[in-house]
């Protein structure tokens, strides 16, 4: 059964899902600046309050691997209206809870609606624009994931600061009210479902695997690697994995088709893309503490040296996707490993004396790199497997590429923290610094790899290989 979409409606439908998108990721990071504002009114510690965002990326990396059953297995808009659904009752928990375990749940609630949104809003991307079109979308899909997280803090901040903090969660509830209104009179079924056996078993590896790992590598980064937690979480995460993976490979319908690696093109976008969320996401801590722990200014200029980055990132995203649709992925992909080892290497080079303005430069060339690759290479290797196949290499690059930038922060803040705790400075800023530079360097040999990697192994031509996408001479969904 096929639907063919007028070009306003194809428009009007990804506007939306666009929305939804944008108030989803939005939450992931608006807490950092309003957290303590949230502990004071629940009378919490520091320990019970980072449960409200360490739980939302828990509780998104469950979900993320369960997207692609649901999409292949539910119409587009009955679960989009669902998770959308989900989404706003877990605002309404938040703006009127009274009890932290209410804020948590609404919290828990949330999560489960972003991450079935920020996966839809992907596959109806590459499903509903023609091959030629798709770098283009892709490109504003990038403009709301990677803006919104950096642009949200500070505006919540501000919010908190002028009426309070639950007038940020109204504020998003009422975007996300008008999205679901929306959805309801123009959605239509964009993506072909089927009947499909939910495997209990694969789901419940699938949290054992990915649950564990995300909750092990917040251990680590909390300094409790040694304790007997890090040890059980560990074990339940490996051993679910591994589980999880031997199941995947005997089913006929896989729960997450782990095959789809056996596509040459598919699998040098998977590994570019994990490569890339470990080293950015990496870094994400280490300029403001520069800027505020270091060089000893406010939050609010650690704001402004990071918001151009955002800007380009933001103008930039859009743009590469067309040249993505023009070019192809070899040449932004270089470009961007270019920059972002510029701006490792130079942020590397950086001392206590230095211009914070210069530090923003080499920032900027960081988010460009981010603004010019993020979406390309993902819609580089989903171009390249089958339509049917869309949600389930999504799904498999978005779990991947996720806990690969928790990794990458455990990694770059233990390498700071190391070198700054071994250092023979006398001033405790100077250590601190020295620390920052290692963990540059080790991000720019890391970007020098991801140079090396679309050098020899990113090409424009396709393959033809077993999971390859067929040829289409129109657009039928």
């Amino acid at each position: 059964m096929g639907l063919e979409l007028s070009e306003r409606k194809r428009n009007i439908i990804f506007v939306n899902v666009l929305i939804g998108c944008i108030v989803s990721t939005m939450l992931s990071t608006a807490l950092t600046t309003i957290l303590s504002s949230v502990m004071d009114s629940f009378n919490i510690d520091a320990a019970m309050g980072q449960w409200l965002t360490s739980s939302y990326s828990l509780v998104m990396g469950i979900m993320m691997p369960l997207t692609a059953y649901l999409i292949n297995t539910i119409s587009t808009k009955k679960l989009y209206i669902v998770s959308i659904g989900l989404f706003i009752v877990g605002l309404i928990f938040c703006i009127f809870a009274t009890k932290f375990e209410i804020m948590l749940l609404g919290r828990l609630i949330q999560a489960c609606g972003a991450g079935i949104l920020t996966a839809m809003t992907q596959v109806i991307a590459l499903t509903i624009f023609p091959a030629e079109k798709r770098g283009t979308a892709m490109g504003w899909y990038g403009l709301s994931v990677g803006v919104a997280p950096v642009i949200s803090p500070t505006l919540a901040g501000i919010i908190s600061d002028s009426v309070g903090w639950r007038m940020f969660f109204v504020l998003v509830l009422v975007i996300a009210i008008i999205s679901f209104i929306v959805s309801v009179f123009v959605f239509e079924n964009v993506l072909e479902t089927k009947n499909q056996k939910l495997d209990i078993a694969s789901f419940i590896y699938s949290i054992c695997g990915f649950g564990g790992i995300t909750l092990m590598v917040g251990s680590i980064s909390g300094g409790n690697w040694k304790s007997m937690n890090f040890i059980i979480l560990s074990s339940i995460g490996i051993l679910g994995m591994i589980l999880f993976l031997r199941k995947q490979l005997k089913l006929e319908e896989p729960f997450l088709e782990i095959r789809l690696v056996k596509n040459k093109i598919f699998t040098m976008s998977l590994i570019g893309s994990i490569l890339l969320y470990f080293i950015v996401l990496g870094s994400s801590v280490m300029l403001p503490l520069y800027v505020q722990t270091i060089k000893g200014y406010s939050a609010t200029i650690s704001g402004f040296v990071t918001l151009p980055g955002a800007i380009v990132m933001a103008v930039l995203s859009p743009i590469a996707g067309k040249i993505y649709d023009k070019l192809g992925i070899r040449k932004l992909y270089i470009s961007s490993a270019i920059l972002l080892f510029i701006g490792s290497a130079g942020m590397s080079r950086i001392t206590i004396e230095t211009s914070i303005w210069w530090a923003c430069i080499l920032n900027i060339f960081r988010y460009a790199a981010i603004g010019c690759i993020l979406t390309p290479i993902m819609t580089w290797g989903v171009n390249n497997i089958e339509n049917s196949l869309t949600s389930h290499g999504t799904a498999l690059i978005n779990t991947l590429r996720t806990i690969a930038g928790a990794i990458g922060s455990v990694v770059f803040v233990g390498i700071m923290t190391s070198v700054a705790s071994n250092s023979t400075a006398i001033d405790s800023n100077l250590a601190q610094l020295e620390g920052m530079s290692a963990s540059f360097v080790g991000m720019a040999i890391a970007s020098a790899v991801f140079l090396i990697i679309g050098i020899l192994g990113v090409k424009d031509a396709e393959f033809d290989d077993e999971y390859a996408q067929e040829d289409e001479s129109e657009v039928v969904i």
